[in-house]
């Protein structure tokens, strides 16, 4: 097989799969006109397969795709055109397989498909090269959202270092759990005595009141937790003066981060359970994916917690230190919807108790719920598996 036939479909992964897994010279997409005459899309598309190393030439033909006659039509074309072909037929509409199956009616046309639940190929009709073949495709969170057209942008955390404080996260959720009715506050106070310059590198280094102005009243320093923070080795040179004055100076500038943000610490427990169970050939924190992938500042974007992917399966998870609310767990569903399809799956994790009310709407929506009484790590581990 030289060229291969797509039949251009809603779901990112049925447009990508088959060219990724057999690398032909060229894959033909049948399209109707508005994805034909979109010029961004389909660059995407091409950006996507030369960001994956595939040299694969991408054309896109013009047909009438719920108009069996028109697909028909528009496969002869292409058969005639190119005879060493063969027709994928995981994705697009009844009319076009319906014509798929005319068309293979007359003439030997070799034809194929994907089965998401045994992630095999199959031999339809003249295919051996797709003949019970497992899919090993394996994606990174960027290829995923590169694939329905978006981006991946720098979030909060630097992914690349975090294997450095792998040893320090168990420690890190379990102060979190000590101090988790104060949290919110304490976060607050070391938001005040920190704050960012508009400019240049934020300073380490504290030097602040034990009290200061909050949004809701005054924050006071929380002794207790700001020596477990030293102990755990996250704060250095702690100088406490009870009523009077805090000194000290954050472990680094990545810590610095954690510790400003209410959601970090259980992003990273849940990203340490999800590199722990080695199902997962990539996990990131804090991804923020551009919807329409043109990294400008006035483009929509969202930030996911965590993500993980497993071949080509990314799984969307949301942390909440509070309770889950029905609007996180709609946007969750979309985030999946866009940028995974069906082969996405979607978790919610909170650190607090899950509703009888919030898991009925959670499996309406396919979203798995993981609460506070899930969260010590042999359990997580195990839902995360």
């Amino acid at each position: 097989m030289q060229t291969l036939i797509e039949l251009f479909d809603k779901r990112p992964i049925a447009n990508v799969l088959g060219t990724e897994m057999f690398r032909p010279e060229r894959t033909v997409f049948l399209c109707d006109k508005e994805i034909s005459e979109n010029r961004e899309l389909q660059q995407k598309l091409k950006n996507y397969f030369k960001q994956r190393g595939l040299k694969t030439q991408i054309q896109f033909r013009e047909t009438a795709t719920l108009n069996a006659a028109s697909v028909k039509r528009a496969l002869e074309a292409v058969v005639k055109q190119y005879p060493d072909c063969a027709l994928d037929i995981s994705g697009g509409s009844d009319a076009a397989l319906f014509a798929g199956g005319l068309l293979c009616a007359e003439q030997p046309l070799p034809v194929f498909t994907y089965s998401r639940k045994r992630n095999t190929f199959f031999d339809i009709q003249n295919a051996p090269f797709a003949h019970d073949v497992r899919c090993d495709v394996l994606l990174s969170a960027p290829d995923c959202f590169a694939a329905a057209g978006g981006s991946v942008r720098q979030g909060r955390v630097d992914n690349a270092v975090l294997d450095q404080y792998t040893g320090q996260i168990n420690g890190f959720f379990a102060l979190f759990l000590k101090h988790r009715r104060q949290w919110q506050k304490l976060v607050s106070y070391l938001q005040r005595v920190s704050p960012t310059p508009r400019e240049g590198t934020p300073s380490l280094f504290v030097d602040a009141p034990w009290q200061v102005n909050g949004d809701r009243g005054m924050l006071t320093a929380n002794e207790e937790a700001l020596r477990d923070l030293a102990e755990l080795g996250f704060l250095r040179e702690l100088e406490l003066q009870p009523e009077k004055q805090v000194r000290f100076s954050f472990a680094d500038g990545q810590i610095r981060t954690w510790l400003r943000d209410v959601g970090s610490v259980l992003e990273l427990y849940v990203w340490k359970a999800c590199v722990g169970s080695r199902l997962y050939q990539d996990v990131r924190v804090s991804v923020v994916v551009d919807w329409e992938g043109r990294n400008t500042r006035d483009g929509v974007s969202n930030e996911i917690d965590v993500v993980a992917v497993r071949g080509i399966r990314p799984v969307f998870i949301s942390c909440k230190t509070c309770e889950i609310h029905t609007e996180a767990l709609n946007e969750l569903a979309i985030l999946r919807d866009r940028f995974g399809g069906e082969v996405a799956r979607a978790i919610i994790v909170s650190a607090e108790r899950a509703s009888t009310v919030t898991r009925n709407r959670a499996a309406e929506l396919d979203i798995e719920v993981i609460d506070l009484d899930e969260l010590d790590p042999e359990q997580l581990s195990k839902r995360i598996q």
